[in-house]
């Protein structure tokens, strides 16, 4: 099997983009042999734990309402090419996500991080979902087929929090500076989210090494 380590956000529009082209490309590989992890990397370390009011935010961000208004129409037009159907406008609270990153750590030891990452995506691009919230998380990770209680359960103590800020500072000490990032075979370090034929190369490049 080959590794693709993800380093993600699930607030990171590019890393929906990233992870649609990258599933699509894989679906089209049928006989590849990939596997896929995920990994923390917050966008706002420093974020309140209750988040921030996301016009607030992006406008702070990006230089004020036309800076932030041109950065998110370019996101928003790519996003649609690739097929997805975002809700930008739909989204109020920038949240902060470290809860979100244990949920998917979680879910890596159930073997079920790919159908969370999927649900995290959607709550807040499509819904609108502040994924900050206990109730949300839980729904979500309930969805995915993971034990609502013991979900609940670990979501009100500590468990995990300090080794996924570990685990994001060690990305950065690595040189990661932005998301998405790929490591594929712990080898190979690609950057953003690639079109799709690129990762139909890289796949059928490894592919055949292997074969």
């Amino acid at each position: 099997m080959t590794k693709i380590d993800i380093i993600s956000d699930p607030i990171c529009p590019w890393c929906y983009i990233g992870k649609t082209r990258l599933d699509r490309a894989l679906e089209v590989n049928p006989s590849h042999n990939f596997i896929i992890e995920w990994h923390p990397f917050q966008l706002n370390p420093t974020m309140p734990s209750e988040g921030m009011d996301r016009r607030e935010y992006l406008e702070a961000k990006f230089g004020g309402q036309d800076g932030a208004m041109k950065v998110y129409g370019q996101i928003d037009q790519v996003a649609r090419e690739t097929g997805l159907d975002v809700n930008f406008a739909g989204i109020k609270r920038t949240p902060n996500t470290i809860d979100a990153h244990r949920l998917i750590h979680w879910a890596g030891i159930d073997g079920k991080q790919n159908a969370v990452v999927d649900r995290l995506f959607k709550a807040y691009f499509k819904e609108g979902r502040d994924i900050s919230d206990h109730s949300v998380l839980v729904r979500i990770a309930s969805a995915a087929g993971m034990d609502a209680d013991a979900t609940r359960i670990l979501l009100k103590s500590d468990a995990d929090t300090d080794d996924i800020r570990a685990r994001d500072t060690d990305a950065r000490r690595k040189g990661i500076q932005g998301v998405p990032a790929f490591v594929v075979a712990n080898e190979y370090v690609v950057q953003g989210a690639q079109p799709m034929e690129t990762w139909n190369n890289i796949i059928q490049e490894i592919t055949e090494n292997n074969a």
